[in-house]
């Protein structure tokens, strides 16, 4: 025998020439499920490596910058970084504050305490919605990764029982007779495996950075409301409110002249 002899793929191509219609059915629909997991692979994997390179790049220029809003003002933008949505959604939230709902503070704009909580309202939405746009799609692997083998199972039993039907009618018991139909039983089995494997490792590999991705979503979303709250919400006493405003009603009133008596 020729040692450079691809023996697999002749076994497989033998196996699949003796499988069933039912079998080839079978073997067609795993084809078809595979198809989908990597196409599911292989986006899903550049929307990671894509938000975890955009996201330090984003997260670096945020961190070197003295104002949490300077770089929504200057309109930078950070495509393809979930930390930079939630950014964008919190600093976009500020920003029709501070031009609707000002409070005054030492000549300054700030935002109230109860119009900040519509912030961390914002903030947090947009963290659940960056986490399920990462997780998008995670389904179709873990549907591969349990139904491919139980499919190509399904195939692999029903190839069997035809095969034995078969010899049982023929009333022919012989190895030669039952190896090729238990051969295109089997592969149904074998595709099966194929699908479920790599999509198993990617599924693992995928969910892995998925939660650190978010981890880090939920850091950056308690890091920036902190800055925002220590430069643009007006977090004075009570007492100390009352008295900057009767201090400008009193700036606000005209000086009224003594009356002397007669």
């Amino acid at each position: 025998m020729d040692p450079f002899q691809p023996i697999l793929a002749n076994a497989l191509t033998f196996a699949f020439e003796k499988a069933t219609i039912e079998g080839k059915m079978t073997i067609s629909a795993l084809i078809l499920v595979s198809m989908v997991s990597w196409s599911v692979i292989i986006t899903k994997g550049r929307q990671i490596l894509k938000a975890r390179a955009m996201s330090r790049k984003f997260l670096a220029a945020y961190r070197e910058s003295k104002d949490p809003m300077t770089l929504f003002r200057d309109k930078r933008e950070f495509a393809g970084a979930p930390a930079f949505e939630v950014y964008a959604s919190g600093c976009g939230e500020v920003e029709y504050h501070l031009e609707n709902n000002p409070v005054t503070v030492k000549g300054k704009k700030r935002i109230s305490v109860e119009s900040f909580q519509s912030v961390q309202v914002a903030l947090e939405r947009a963290v659940s919605a960056e986490a399920l746009s990462l997780e998008k799609g995670m389904i179709i692997l873990t549907t591969a990764v349990s139904g491919g083998p139980f499919i190509g199972l399904l195939g692999t039993v029903w190839g069997v029982m035809e095969t034995f039907s078969g010899i049982a009618m023929a009333a022919s018991a012989s190895l030669t007779a039952m190896a090729p139909g238990v051969a295109g039983a089997l592969i149904a089995t074998v595709v099966g495996l194929f699908v479920a494997i790599p999509a198993m490792f990617a599924y693992n590999l995928m969910i892995t950075a998925i939660r650190g991705i978010t981890q880090e979503l939920d850091n950056f979303n308690s890091e920036v409301m902190t800055d925002l709250e220590h430069q643009y919400v007006d977090n004075r006493a009570l007492a100390d409110e009352i008295a900057d405003a009767l201090r400008n009603i009193n700036f606000g009133q005209p000086a009224q002249n003594p009356t002397h008596r007669p």
